[in-house]
């Protein structure tokens, strides 16, 4: 079993920053990617980024390339997604998941979920 844990979320104006961080803790020698996912209301969990746990690899969502970046410190077992120039649009629940598999863009790999951090965007 693997269990993560979301840090970091908040209130911010448009154009602001935000920093989230998830640390991975039990087997974490199973995990193959790190992913974040994010949910508004009313619409379905979207992917936002991935990260390989055992090289440089990484990919995010064309919505936010640019902007956020996913990173990681192996040595914290910690995964963070710096998100700059947020958008009103951004306004959701992130979720940190972890999959031993792929595909990787796809919440259903996700086999160990955070329970959420919410993000908002004011204008």
């Amino acid at each position: 079993q693997v269990q993560v844990v979301e840090s970091g979320g908040g209130l911010v104006q448009a154009g602001g920053s935000l920093r989230l961080s998830c640390v991975a803790s039990g087997r974490t020698a199973a995990i193959y990617v790190m992913g974040w996912f994010r949910q508004a209301p009313g619409k379905e969990r979207e992917f936002v980024a991935t990260i390989h746990w055992s090289s440089d690899w990484a990919d995010s969502a064309d919505s936010v390339k640019g902007r956020f970046t996913i990173s990681k410190d192996v040595s914290k077992n910690t995964v963070y997604l710096q998100m700059n120039n947020l958008k009103p649009e951004d306004t959701a629940t992130y979720y940190c998941a972890a999959a031993r598999g792929t595909p990787v863009w796809t919440a259903e790999t996700y086999e160990y979920w955070g329970q959420g951090t919410q993000v908002t965007v004011s204008v």
